[in-house]
């Protein structure tokens, strides 16, 4: 029987397949960093897309915050200027308050009696005055009770004098009533 030596065959062989094995391993290498190579680059990409979309939401954020502000700014100066409108609204529905006033000041004075000043600090009114008498000051007063635009008065001195020939000298409070005029209800 003829002998067959295999074993440079098998060595060939073993050689042959180590190549193949390191080729494939080779190839497995490069395949995954090239895979890791593109999906770095996919992430580094997606990463610089949100950077973007970040930036253009931070400077969109900015817009509003400015439009925000500006809206505020807006909505103070419209509550100031409704403050000052209302105030204008007042004064002009107590215009007429002060002629009523003069008016009933008129006509609760008694014969006798006679104003030296008047003074109004918000609604109370300070009445100083002279009068021949304190029951003339008593009607005075019971006027100002009966009047529709005065109420609540309150004598704080009756100083008789020496030497003065009317009487009297007379300090008075009262508090002003604002009536409501017709048509006025409709306006407000």
């Amino acid at each position: 029987m003829p002998r067959i030596n295999l074993l440079p065959w098998r060595a060939a062989e073993r050689k042959r397949r180590q190549q193949q094995f390191a080729l494939w391993t080779m190839m497995a290498v490069g395949a995954a960093l090239l895979v890791t190579g593109l999906i770095w680059l996919a992430v580094g990409q997606a990463i610089e897309s949100q950077r973007d979309r970040n930036a253009l939401l931070k400077k969109e954020i900015e817009a509003l915050d400015k439009q925000i502000t500006e809206i505020l700014g807006l909505e103070a100066q419209r509550q100031r200027m409704r403050a000052r409108m209302e105030v204008i609204e007042k004064l002009q529905r107590s215009r007429p308050e002060v002629v009523h006033l003069f008016d009933q000041l008129a006509k609760t004075l008694p014969d006798g009696v006679y104003l030296t000043s008047v003074k109004q600090t918000d609604k109370r009114l300070e009445l100083k005055g002279v009068a021949q008498s304190s029951t003339r000051v008593s009607a005075l007063m019971r006027n100002i009770d009966d009047s529709e635009w005065m109420e609540n008065p309150e004598l704080e001195v009756v100083e008789t004098k020496k030497g003065q020939a009317l009487g009297s000298d007379f300090t008075l409070f009262a508090t002003q009533v604002g009536v409501q005029l017709p048509g006025e209800e409709a306006q407000q």
